[in-house]
């Protein structure tokens, strides 16, 4: 676990693939207790340390996780989530080159739980939700492609459907569209940068988290920030 910013009512941690926010019928140890107990430890809190999900990222994806320490930095953090007054960044490595170099898609995503997989169409339909996000390429490899994406709206699986549906599945995510699957099961998404006021102080928050050391193909893409 990597916290990339604290202080007395927020903790930004920078999540690994494969870990999940909140836990799940696997019940594999969520991020949100390890970071409570985290904070137990380091600060030596006596009974049950208090911390609360403001927003959640797939398990497959890495980045930017935010937690209020506090009941108030919650309420706030949440109104803030709603409104849209939380801009999140992400990073994307496709295979395929999108359509245009930047762009502004919108989909309608209709989602079926029993697979637990989001369809993107471009006219409305019944039970669909609108999905909005902005994109642009930033670099290229010898194999893959960069793409900075902005969400305007927050739907379940949103990023991974829209790029598939204009033909640029994120590398490794078989469920949507993709050809081959990462070696460590993740898919080349992240959760990169994270503005917003703070909750209490009003100070303006701005995080970018760090691209994985272990991880050449993201390392290549050091020099596009």
């Amino acid at each position: 676990m990597q916290v990339v910013y604290e202080d007395n009512h927020i903790i930004i941690v920078n999540k690994a693939p494969g870990e999940i926010v909140q836990g799940d019928k696997t019940g594999d140890e969520p991020l949100v207790e390890t970071v409570k107990r985290w904070i137990k430890e380091k600060y030596a809190k006596p009974g049950n340390v208090f911390l609360g999900v403001v927003h959640r990222l797939d398990r497959p994806v890495a980045g930017l996780v935010v937690f209020a320490k506090t009941s108030k930095a919650l309420a706030r953090m949440n109104e803030m989530f709603r409104n849209g007054e939380v801009k999140k960044t992400y990073w994307a490595l496709t295979r395929n080159l999108p359509p245009k170099e930047e762009d502004r898609i919108i989909h309608y995503i209709t989602t079926t739980e029993k697979n637990n997989k989001s369809y993107a169409s471009l006219t409305p339909k019944n039970g669909a939700k609108e999905a909005i996000l902005s994109y642009r390429h930033i670099g290229s490899s010898d194999r893959y492609n960069l793409l900075e994406v902005n969400l305007e709206t927050g739907r379940k699986h949103q990023i991974r459907v829209q790029l598939a549906a204009i033909g640029c599945p994120i590398r490794g995510d078989l469920k949507y569209g993709d050809k081959r699957s990462n070696p460590d099961g993740s898919i080349s998404l992240m959760a990169r940068r994270i503005q917003f006021v703070h909750p209490v102080s009003g100070k303006e928050i701005d995080v970018t988290a760090p691209l994985p050391d272990n991880n050449p193909l993201w390392q290549a893409f050091n020099s596009c920030y």
